[in-house]
């Protein structure tokens, strides 16, 4: 067993200096293509920008962006988010859990027409949420049942309100119902500052805005013992939303004292051990992104930034169209001439997606994503329309038996 555990970490090294398009295949990627992916991110030195949408076309604005910039791409789903997306008038106490469960079938449907691997991931889960991710979770369980494989690629615990002791046990918990589905966890310890969707830690402790390596080695460490697929969100200042420049202190840097403090620990020769990312970045400028992405921040959120750009194309087509906008019928170039050209939805929200590209484009090139995965489009009329496709009982069940090895590998310090 420690043979095979050597030679899969080396063969992980050697997959991570070939180009991406011969290792990852496009559309969701999940398990060990996800792996593969993040390992081929923090090896070469880029992030993956992760974008929170709230509509197909919000979703299908980032999946084009990434397209044109031949990038991956994580589309990301928040509660308020998927209780948007199965609708507002919706009460029931699931609705937020369905609604996040539309949203990834959505991108599913189309993520291969876009020819670029694309991460399906829930955002920031708070305590009091928990039962919105129990719900996603068991979508998750049916999906892989079915297909092999989960419906999301990843999902974030965010119990950094919580002593760390309960934060890291809770995710452990977690942890080990995700690690046979090889669902990636996203985890945070230290608390991002602002506001993002219902979650207000505008006052907090300023002190709490910053990790300690031990914080994140003990995290590092509870969590390596069930498997490897996870990620730590470790604040180093941040802040949801934007502001002022010098208003708030980012020190990106300290990423590299976990990293450092985590390789003598481990008595590693890998640089960046851990898989870091890194939140709150709208506002944050392109030398403080950089120097995460250095100290192994291998994904970054973007929401604030990518929320305004939609709303700027909005509002740009009303400035230009503004006359033909006041009613169905007369405009400048008649009292009879029809507006549906103007007023049809499909035209003011492409603008808006036109906008949000621009902005997705942005982030992709500075986290240096640009470029790192020319989009492999498929053949106009190549791809099924329903592309669902239940997986082989035999190959399932070694799927299986192979996950139940390495969570077994894992426990015995393997």
């Amino acid at each position: 067993l420690g043979l095979w555990y050597s030679v899969t970490v080396a063969a992980r090294r050697s997959q991570a200096t070939m180009s991406l398009t011969d290792v990852v295949p496009p559309g969701v990627v999940t398990g060990d293509d996800l792996v593969k992916l993040l390992d081929h991110a923090r090896a070469n030195g880029y992030a993956i920008p992760a974008v929170n949408c709230t509509s197909s076309s919000t979703i299908n604005a980032c999946l084009e962006a990434a397209k044109k910039y031949n990038s991956p791409v994580m589309i990301q789903v928040s509660n308020g988010g998927g209780a948007f997306m199965v609708g507002k008038a919706i009460k029931d106490p699931n609705a937020a859990a369905a609604g996040s469960v539309a949203l990834a079938m959505h991108v599913r449907s189309v993520a291969k027409y876009y020819g670029i691997p694309v991460v399906l991931h829930s955002d920031h889960c708070a305590k009091k949420l928990l039962p919105w991710f129990d719900g996603m979770l068991k979508a998750d369980e049916e999906f892989y049942a079915k297909y092999g494989e989960p419906l999301f690629s990843s999902h974030m615990l965010d119990l950094s309100e919580e002593p760390d002791e309960e934060n890291i046990a809770i995710c452990a918990e977690y942890f080990k119902r995700m690690a046979p589905m090889k669902i990636w966890l996203e985890m945070e310890i230290g608390i991002t500052g602002g506001e993002e969707d219902g979650v207000n830690n505008e006052d907090v402790d300023p002190e709490k805005l910053y990790t300690s390596p031990e914080q994140v080695y003990a995290v590092y460490d509870a969590l390596s013992k069930i498997g490897d697929m996870f990620s730590i969100a470790a604040a180093f200042g941040n802040v949801h939303g934007v502001y002022k420049p010098g208003n708030v202190t980012l020190q990106p840097e300290r990423l590299g004292k976990h990293q450092a403090y985590a390789k003598e620990k481990l008595g590693t020769d890998e640089e960046k051990p851990i898989f870091l990312v890194m939140h709150g970045g709208s506002g944050s400028t392109d030398e403080e992104i950089a120097t995460a992405v250095k100290n192994g921040v291998i994904k970054m959120n973007i929401d604030t930034d990518t929320q305004w750009a939609y709303w700027d194309g909005v509002r740009a087509f009303e400035a230009e169209k503004h006359d033909y906008l006041q009613g169905q019928i007369g405009n400048p170039t008649g009292a009879d001439k029809p507006n549906k050209k103007c007023y049809d939805p499909r035209v003011w929200l492409r603008a808006a997606e036109e906008s949000m590209v621009v902005r997705c484009g942005a982030s992709i090139e500075k986290l240096s994503a640009k470029d790192t995965y020319p989009a492999k489009v498929p053949e106009p009329g190549t791809l099924p329309t329903y592309n669902f496709q239940p997986a082989n009982p035999v190959t399932a069940a070694a799927a299986q038996g192979m996950s139940a090895i390495k969570g077994a590998m894992h426990k015995v310090g393997l």
